[in-house]
C-alpha cells in the first residue's frame, strides 16, 4: 500500500499564524475589559459596543485555526509514535500544564472576579481556594466535567478541547483499516481536484453552527465545531492534492469569507441572544457565520502558503533572519504564552481599571504591561529549567521541539 503523499518539510507560516493568534489573545482579552456585552472579569466603568463588534473579525477564525493546525499536526505525530506514544506524548504535553495551571493559576482570575464585583469583598486568596476547588462531576457538560459555582477552566477551555480530540484520533487510527483510510483519502485528494470542492467543509459547520448555536464561553463557537476544524486540519495533513487545493482556491475563499460574516452581521446585532436564539434570522445569521469561518481558514492558510517574494537585499535578509528568529522563539513557547497571558491580562486590568483615564490610554496600558509581564514570565520562569518546561508543556530545551500541535 502507496503511503500517503503528505507534504514534506515544516509549514512555518502556520507556526507564524498560530504564533500571532496566541499574541493576539492578549489584544482580545484586553479588549474585554472595556465590551460592554461580555462577562469579563474585571470591567471597566466606562464600556463600549464598538469592541465586540471589532473583536468579531478575529473570533471567526483565530480560534478555529489554532484547532485547524493542531489537527495538521497531529497527524504527523499520530504517524510518526503510532497510537499509543502519540495519547502518551499528548497526555505529558498538555495534560501537565492543564492540571498545574488550574492548581496554580486559574483561581486567581476568579478571585479578582470577586474583589472587583463589590468594595465589600475583602477574603484573603488563600480563603477563597477552598471554594474554588468545591467541585462536582456533571458528564452532561463532557469534556468540561469538572463543574463548581466558583470552579472554571478558564481559557483553558482550548487545551481540554485538544486533548480530546487528540485521544478521539487514537481509536480512529488503531481500529480503522489502513487500506479504507487510504481509500478515502484518495477520494477526497481527487475531489479536491475540482475547483471550490475544498470549500464544501463549510457546509457542516454552518448547520452546526445553526442548529446546536454558538457558546460564548469557547470563543464564540460551539465546542464540536471546533472538532470538524481539527479533523480538517488532521485530513489536510494526508495529502498534497488537498494542500494544492487550498493554495488553488485561496482567492475565492479570502473574498467570501468576509462577505459571509458581513452578511451575518445585521443579524447578531438584532437579535437578544443570537447565539441561541432559535429565530429564522438567527439561525440564517449562525449558518453564515458557520461557512464564513472555514472561508476564512482557506483564504489565509491558501494564500500564506503561495510562494513568497524572494529575498532580494541583504538588508532585507538581515530583516528577515531576525524576524525569523523572533518567531521561532516565540513558536516554541506558543503554549506557556497562552496558559499564561489572560491570569496576567486580568491582574494588570485589576489595577488599571481604577485610574482616571480614558478608554484608549488604559487599554493601551493594559496591553504593553501583560505583553511585557507575559513575555517575562516565560523567559524567566518558564523556559529556563527542566521542570518549568516540563510543567507548562514544553520538551527539552535541546530538542528543539515546538508546541504539540505544530507539525514537527
Amino acid at each position: 500500500m502507496t503511503e500517503p503523499r503528505a507534504a514534506s518539510g515544516r509549514r512555518t507560516e502556520l507556526d507564524a499564524i498560530r504564533t500571532l493568534v496566541v499574541i493576539g489573545l492578549v489584544f482580545f482579552h484586553s479588549a474585554l475589559v472595556f465590551a460592554t456585552d461580555d462577562d469579563f472579569y474585571v470591567k471597566n466603568r466606562d464600556t463600549t459596543d464598538a469592541i465586540l463588534i471589532i473583536a468579531g473579525l478575529g473570533v471567526v477564525w483565530a480560534m478555529p485555526m489554532l484547532f485547524f493546525v493542531a489537527g495538521l499536526g497531529s497527524w504527523y505525530s499520530l504517524r510518526r509514535r503510532g497510537p499509543a506514544g502519540f495519547a502518551t506524548e499528548r497526555l505529558l504535553r498538555l495534560g501537565v500544564p492543564l492540571l498545574f495551571a488550574t492548581a496554580v493559576m486559574l483561581p486567581v482570575p476568579q478571585w479578582l472576579r470577586e474583589r472587583a464585583a463589590g468594595p465589600g469583598y475583602d477574603e484573603s486568596y488563600p480563603r477563597f481556594l477552598p471554594r474554588f476547588f468545591d467541585v462536582h462531576l456533571d458528564l452532561s457538560s463532557f469534556p468540561f466535567v469538572v463543574q463548581g459555582e466558583y470552579f472554571e477552566t478558564g481559557h483553558l477551555w482550548f487545551v481540554v478541547l485538544l486533548i480530546t480530540f487528540s485521544l478521539l484520533l487514537v481509536p480512529m487510527a488503531r481500529w480503522v483499516p489502513v487500506a479504507h483510510a487510504h481509500r478515502i483519502r484518495d477520494g477526497l485528494a481527487r475531489a479536491s481536484e475540482r475547483r471550490g470542492v475544498v470549500l464544501l467543509p463549510a457546509v457542516p459547520l454552518a448547520v452546526m453552527s445553526a442548529l446546536l448555536g454558538l457558546e460564548e464561553d469557547y470563543g464564540g463557537w460551539h465546542r464540536w465545531a471546533y472538532l470538524l476544524f481539527f479533523l480538517y486540519g488532521f485530513v489536510l495533513a494526508t495529502d498534497d492534492r488537498l494542500r494544492a487545493a487550498m493554495r488553488r482556491d485561496a482567492v475565492v475563499a479570502a473574498v467570501l469569507g468576509p462577505l459571509l460574516f458581513a452578511a451575518c452581521a445585521p443579524g447578531f446585532m438584532a437579535e437578544d441572544d443570537p447565539f441561541t436564539d432559535p429565530t429564522a434570522l438567527a439561525m440564517v445569521s449562525r449558518t453564515l457565520y458557520g461557512a464564513a469561518g472555514w472561508c476564512w481558514i482557506v483564504g489565509i492558510v491558501g494564500l500564506l502558503d503561495r510562494r513568497r517574494r524572494p529575498v532580494s537585499a541583504a538588508g532585507d535578509g538581515a530583516d528577515v533572519g531576525r524576524l525569523r528568529r523572533l518567531f521561532g522563539y516565540l513558536a516554541v513557547g506558543a503554549l506557556p504564552l497562552y496558559v499564561l497571558h489572560q491570569p496576567i491580562v486580568v491582574a494588570v486590568a485589576y489595577g488599571v481599571v481604577g485610574l482616571g483615564a480614558t478608554i484608549p490610554v488604559k487599554y493601551t496600558l493594559i496591553v504593553a504591561a501583560s505583553l511585557c509581564l507575559t513575555l517575562a514570565a516565560y523567559e524567566l520562569l518558564v523556559r529556563r529549567t527542566r521542570l518549568t518546561r516540563f510543567l507548562f508543556g514544553m520538551r527539552p530545551e535541546r530538542s528543539g521541539s515546538t508546541w504539540p500541535c505544530c507539525p514537527t
